[in-house]
């Protein structure tokens, strides 16, 4: 199972200190933080993507990842997520696969929608049209990295006439692609169309609508032929603080909690904690904790948790990370592992598993199609 961390990147001020951390010092922070990912043992670094204040470090997730690549030789570098919707595919295919090249493999991808309404006309798209424009790009990505060349027409953009994407995905590979939504049955839907990876950042959501969605999701993995529902690809989100005790946890992240630019002024850290799977207190309870998720929607591959929000100093993210790596994950790892059945994957599919696995639904185009359909 991978076990890794994922970030927003947003610039806050640390509301005990009223320190208020540069561009330049956050766009730092974020690949150190990557490299402490590493260093204590964590499987994946995932960046977001955001082009609006607070939301800093992911403004150019491709240009990030190849910096942390240059300075990492094993963790898997992952977006949470790549805009589907307002980046154009096109571009999309070649920064993704030029990182691939620079990172030797160590690369997939997480879709979505974005859900930031101003966004959207910034890059000249309409937010109303963000199912469309995801399924359409996406579709087309698809064949940037598998058809040489591409004849194809649309409606979110100009045609391409023997069009042929470069440089190539690495080893005749693309990265592995998950798509992320918090709810949005459709892009469910279409990761189980094409036997993708499916991501549910539950941090914003009580366990039923988690399972609801990712049922949904496996559900039709299964009608599309890629395997037994059990057995289809999903990662989860969740946040954490860890401390010596859970009041000198809660006492220490509360103030942070209060001002978060996501979710702070609405809820009490106690509300939330009980609503959500945010988990502010011992490592022990971080387990207790974190092992329920496989409950609520069946054993599962990729976890993510966030780290780094709300102005944490840099010098207690770390710390936090040294604890999730050291005390947190070992754990969680043993136990998932020992209770998931033998036919169902303990990770997703990698570069290394895919180049070797032609026969994967990875490698073609239209993998979900069904008997009758054009």
């Amino acid at each position: 199972m991978q076990f890794g961390i994922f970030t927003i990147g947003d610039v806050t001020t640390d509301p005990t200190t009223g320190t208020t951390p540069t561009e330049h010092e956050r766009i730092k922070a974020t690949v150190a933080i990557a490299k402490k990912a590493e260093e204590v043992g964590l499987d994946v670094f995932a960046t977001g993507e955001h082009h609006n204040p607070p939301f800093v470090a992911p403004g150019t997730p491709p240009v990030l990842l190849a910096n942390i690549a240059a300075q990492t030789e094993r963790i898997q570098l992952s977006t949470a997520t790549t805009l589907i919707t307002t980046n154009d595919p096109v571009k999309i295919a070649e920064d993704y696969a030029y990182l691939q090249h620079l990172a030797d493999g160590r690369v997939d991808l997480m879709m979505g929608r974005g859900n930031t309404g101003p966004v959207y006309p910034w890059f000249g798209k309409d937010i109303r049209q963000g199912i469309p424009l995801a399924v359409e790009n996406y579709h087309l990505l698809r064949r940037l990295w598998r058809e040489r060349p591409v004849n194809w027409s649309g409606e979110f953009r100009t045609p391409l006439q023997g069009y042929v994407s470069t440089p190539w995905p690495l080893d005749d590979t693309p990265p592995f692609v998950w798509h992320g939504s918090i709810r949005s049955v459709q892009i469910a839907e279409q990761a189980a169309f094409y036997g993708d990876g499916f991501f549910h950042n539950n941090i914003f959501w009580n366990k039923e609508h988690t399972a609801k969605m990712v049922n949904i999701y496996r559900r039709r993995f299964e009608q599309y032929g890629h395997g037994q529902a059990d057995q289809a690809i999903v990662g989860l989100g969740g946040q954490v603080f860890i401390g010596d005790t859970e009041e000198k946890a809660k006492k220490f992240f509360r103030p942070y909690f209060d001002n978060a630019p996501v979710y702070g002024h609405g809820p009490t850290l106690e509300e939330f904690t009980s609503m959500t799977p945010l988990t502010v207190g011992t490592v022990e309870q971080v387990v207790e904790r974190t092992m329920q998720f496989a409950d609520w929607v069946g054993d599962y591959q990729r976890q993510l948790f966030l780290m780094d929000h709300a102005g944490l100093p840099l010098e207690v993210v770390l710390e936090q990370i040294e604890i999730l790596g050291k005390e947190v994950v070992p754990e969680v790892r043993r136990r998932m592992e020992a209770r998931r059945p033998e036919h169902v994957p303990s990770d997703p599919p990698t570069h290394a598993t895919l180049k070797l696995d032609r026969e994967h639904p990875h490698h073609t185009v239209q993998p979900g199609r069904v008997e009758g359909q054009e």
